[in-house]
């Protein structure tokens, strides 16, 4: 679906803030995201139209960055860092339970339709490793047991306990993280 009425007038503004058109992409592409749930063919023909580029360059940037979906993504996106650090500490393992769980391979939805599962080239927490990001809240050090604790707490409709915090958790100053939540309820990351 093309941009609603609103968020038409959303893309209008963003395009005004930069100099060259074409400068609005990402944040086009953000905003049919945030619209859709993904972002969808005949929104990526729009973008094309509003910032004068083809749809073809409209999709080559959407699919370069792993934060844009371009299929239904569901209500949670767990992403697995396979990259050489987190591989060598049980990447690999941590995935397959993942996929057991969630009964999906990797790139893919979960068969109740609320996960979507996908491999990450580098999460940018190497010290950390394994890393998986829930809905891009950290996890590090994640074993195959906390793997299949996300995954079942994603399937109950419950925010994974564990995980460092999220923008949210931080208030006054002082950041609440995934683990003093865990130590505060008397569970262990």
């Amino acid at each position: 679906m093309p941009f609603s009425y609103e968020n038409l007038k959303r893309a209008e503004a963003l395009i005004a803030r930069y100099p060259h058109k074409r400068s609005a992409l990402l944040p086009l592409l953000h905003l049919a995201q945030e619209q859709d749930g993904y972002v969808r063919p005949d929104a990526m023909r729009q973008i094309a139209e509003m910032v004068g580029v083809t749809p073809a360059e409209v999709l080559s940037t959407a699919s370069f960055y792993t934060m844009f979906k371009l299929r239904p993504s569901g209500e949670h996106i767990v992403s697995v860092c396979t990259n050489i650090s987190c591989m060598l500490c049980g990447a690999e393992e941590v995935l397959e339970v993942l996929e057991e769980e969630l009964e999906t391979a990797a790139d893919g939805l979960s068969s109740d339709g609320k996960v979507w599962l996908e491999e990450a080239e580098c999460l940018a927490a190497c010290g950390g490793a394994p890393c998986v990001q829930v809905d891009y809240e950290y996890f590090e050090n994640v074993t195959p047991r906390k793997a299949a604790e996300i995954a079942r707490a994603l399937r109950r409709g419950e925010r994974p306990r564990g995980g460092l915090g999220l923008p949210a958790d931080f208030e006054e100053g002082r950041a609440t993280t995934g683990a003093e939540r865990s130590a505060s309820s008397g569970e262990g990351g």
